[in-house]
């Protein structure tokens, strides 16, 4: 027993990782076009500046154009090194990047064409079921389609109580995190995993996790809730039933092609599943290569492509009662370029020499993945440490690896699960986390009557460590130490 928690809480990947990998300094010398540690230089920049520049100069980083000059002045001289040494690798990654981007714009674009209307009584229970809806429905929009269908309905819901600031604290917690974690739409870094090779249905394991963490944070939201109504007075309360109307949906039409977004990821996925012929010689040897290589440009473009039905076939109007625009998308955008261009050599040092970085129990991969994930980029930081666990196993947990029998009686499949549970959960643990939780804190910032006055950078984690890593700490004992 003593051993088993010496190794569980053992983190030395953390430090290293926080000081450059400096235990990583010699791999070059024992890996062909491995690039040293200093090439991870301008990675660790690039997501300082995310965390901090916004704090700092918020109105400079307003712009997006400022954004693409700092993402594109430290990726140059990566994108150089690997066109000069390794351009099919920066190819590799130019593609999962499009990828990444096209999944990411065509949720957005078709969400934002569904409009919430309505205006129910905002009692504990129907706050509640906002958030339980937002955490299913999460899984199919993507974090951040559901956080922008339902956060302002919930803030017309909620205009006439004075007391609403843990509401959508909640929901950043439930909806723009915790929620999406059973599938690759949920959550961008899952859909960067599918891109890996992971099985699309593989996700939907994830739902003991997922109905543990949401359960307790619904129940605890109600009874917070429960307390907070308390406190209002009677003729708010009497003006929020008198203006109660019903819920109502327009622009259905997004909804189906939502399903069609799906529909392209589950065949594109299974296709990819073909076994390849064992022998070059095989006569469909030639076919199913094309086949496969066909299929992710295929993919992309049928998602380009319902997104544009969509922008053709929704009312201008109903865009124009969701505020919408393409502002926040395209600041994804801009920086995500920089971010998988700079990180290649992170993950190829990790890959190569992740071994050394002593983390190896799946509770360890749990907190590092998260920890960081909590400060920095979720996305990001699940591929770094899904390249950790490649190197350290030396075999690929994230493909054919991770559904053979024989490798999930092991370590492995509770490693993948922890690196992916630790990126979507600890995603809520700061505004930065994740990108839907600082456009829900945006949105509800927005002057009228629907306006909530949100808590500061440190006094949101005062909420997310006082609440959702208690819940974390016993549901990574429970998943990750007792069941391991």
């Amino acid at each position: 027993m003593i051993k088993r928690i010496g190794d569980a809480w053992k983190i030395p990947g953390l430090v290293a990782l926080m000081a450059l990998f400096p235990s990583l300094a010699h791999a070059s010398e024992q890996a062909v076009n491995v690039p040293s540690v200093a090439w991870i230089i301008p990675f660790v920049l690039l997501l300082l500046c995310i965390a901090i520049v916004p704090l700092k100069f918020p109105h400079w980083w307003e712009s997006n154009l400022n954004k693409g000059l700092v993402a594109g002045l430290l990726a140059l001289p990566v994108a150089i090194y690997f066109i000069a040494t390794d351009y099919h690798r920066l190819l590799h990654h130019l593609h999962e990047y499009l990828s990444f981007i096209v999944l990411l714009w065509s949720l957005y674009t078709i969400s934002g064409g569904i409009v919430l209307r309505g205006n129910l009584v905002a009692s504990p229970r129907t706050n509640t079921l906002f958030l339980l809806v937002g955490a299913i429905i999460a899984n199919l929009f993507g974090t951040t389609g559901a956080s922008m269908l339902l956060i302002r309905p919930l803030l017309r819901t909620n205009q006439e109580r004075k007391h609403k600031v843990h509401t959508v604290i909640f929901f950043i917690f439930v909806v723009s995190n915790v929620g999406g974690c059973l599938t690759p739409l949920g959550d961008p870094p899952l859909y960067m995993g599918f891109l890996q090779g992971i099985p699309f249905e593989w996700t939907l394991a994830l739902w003991p996790e997922w109905l543990a963490v949401n359960g307790a944070l619904l129940v605890i939201y109600y009874f917070w809730d429960r307390k907070a109504w308390a406190k209002e007075e009677v003729k708010d309360i009497a003006l929020d039933v008198k203006q109660a109307t019903p819920l109502a949906i327009e622009g259905w039409v997004n909804v189906a092609l939502i399903f069609g977004i799906v529909a392209s990821i589950v065949v594109s996925g299974q296709v990819l599943k073909i076994p390849d012929p064992k022998s070059s010689v095989d006569p469909t040897y030639a076919s199913i290569k094309a086949i496969k290589a066909a299929v992710p440009w295929i993919r992309d473009g049928v998602m380009v492509g319902l997104g544009l039905i969509s922008m053709a076939a929704t009312r201008k109007q109903l865009r124009i009662d969701n505020n919408f625009n393409f502002g926040a998308i395209t600041e994804v955008a801009v920086l995500f370029i920089g971010i998988f261009i700079t990180m290649i050599p992170a993950l190829m040092l990790l890959e190569f020499r992740g071994s050394e970085l002593g983390v190896t129990h799946p509770l360890q991969y749990f907190w590092v993945t998260g920890a960081l994930s909590g400060f920095l980029d979720n996305t990001p930081t699940y591929l770094a440490f899904l390249s950790l666990a490649k190197g350290a196993f030396g075999v690929d947990v994230a493909a054919a690896d991770l559904i053979k029998p024989e490798f999930a009686e092991g370590l492995g499949i509770a490693i993948v699960r922890a690196i992916s549970l630790g990126a979507v959960f600890m995603g809520a643990a700061t505004y930065i986390g994740n990108g839907p939780n600082f456009m829900v804190k945006a949105i509800a910032e927005e002057k009228g009557a629907t306006q909530v006055k949100m808590p500061s950078f440190g006094g949101y984690m005062l909420y997310s460590f006082g609440i959702l890593v208690p819940i974390l700490i016993v549901v990574s004992v429970i998943f990750f130490y007792l069941a391991v």
